[in-house]
């Protein structure tokens, strides 16, 4: 198996949401939830957030060069996300905005391994490609654009300029196709027409990434196989896959690679599971001499390692 200084050398750039989470532990499933009353927890932890700031600080802290592209409040909360990027070896590249707070999420984690967020993101939602260094973007190797639905102006129009200036400038483009929130009760119309915006783009993207219920849904395929076909039909050229307690796994060429997930002794966390996941294939990406399979195996044990509470790869928040 490949080591960790495989992934030094590489480089970065995340373009996406960053906010305050909010991380409940083991809450019982029950209908009390529903009503008045109060319900106890055995944790509650207050971390740095979002799809886009998970992945840079996972990267970071596997010793690549990263930067991140996001939008924050010109507020308090906006000062501590900046500096827990900055305190964890991240060039940050942050537009503030008076009149859009930062967000914060609440991540809901029920005892049986479900996962529910609750979300109120006002400054990620304004992001629109103005407010990218397109520069600074260009700098790294490879380019992930996580959070895709949540800036209606990046999703109809600017990550199609995104993608196409970091192909320009020969980068690899990633993207995470994760849950639209729209999904759960969006109009169907609309959720049809915010798929066709992702799929349009698909043609600059190098891999996607996401778990099986996600490539599915965003696909309207019946299974992962089907959804595989589409994507690759789409244009992407690689599929990375979360197969949660199946491992993960990889689709290009027609080529199916799946590797079981490595043992984990005693859960600790499972937030930010797939991020990390997706990252240590991104940085993997390059490097040829090494086997899909042998890039699984590693990306798997640090997985098991994230979740078993021996890397700090996701950071408390700054005072």
């Amino acid at each position: 198996m490949p080591s960790e200084p495989a992934f030094h050398g590489s480089s970065l750039c995340v373009v996406g949401n960053i906010n305050r989470d909010l991380k409940v532990g083991s809450l019982q499933p029950s209908n009390d939830l529903f009503r008045d009353g109060e319900t106890s927890v055995s944790s509650m932890v207050e971390s740095i957030g979002g799809g886009g700031a998970n992945s840079a600080c996972a990267a970071a802290s596997l010793g690549a060069r990263v930067s991140f592209v996001g939008k924050v409040g010109a507020d308090a909360l906006g000062g501590r996300l900046e500096r827990t990027l900055q305190q964890h070896g991240i060039e940050s590249h942050l537009r503030r905005e008076d009149g859009h707070p930062s967000g914060t999420s609440v991540a809901l984690g029920f005892a049986g391994g479900e996962r529910h967020f609750i979300s109120c993101l006002p400054a990620s939602r304004t992001l629109c490609l103005a407010d990218i260094d397109l520069e600074a973007v260009g700098r790294c190797r490879h380019l992930l654009r996580a959070d895709v639905w949540f800036s209606e102006s990046m999703l109809f129009e600017g990550n199609q300029a995104l993608f196409e200036s970091a192909r320009r400038r020969g980068m690899v483009v990633s993207i995470d196709l994760n849950w639209d929130p729209q999904w759960n009760s969006g109009n169907a119309a609309v959720i049809r027409a915010r798929k066709q915006a992702v799929r349009a783009v698909l043609p600059s993207v190098t891999v996607a990434h996401g778990n099986v219920r996600e490539l599915m849904e965003f696909s309207d395929a019946k299974d992962l196989p089907a959804a595989l076909a589409l994507l690759t039909g789409w244009g992407v050229e690689s599929v990375v896959v979360h197969r949660g307690g199946e491992g993960a796994g990889h689709y290009q060429d027609g080529t199916w690679v799946e590797e079981p997930p490595a043992p984990v002794t005693r859960a600790r966390q499972s937030t930010g599971t797939g991020d990390v996941l997706s990252v240590c294939m991104m940085l993997l990406h390059g490097h040829r001499d090494i086997s899909i399979r042998d890039r699984l195996r590693l990306a798997n044990r640090i997985v098991a390692e994230f979740i078993e509470g021996k890397r700090g790869m996701i950071p408390p928040l700054a005072d």
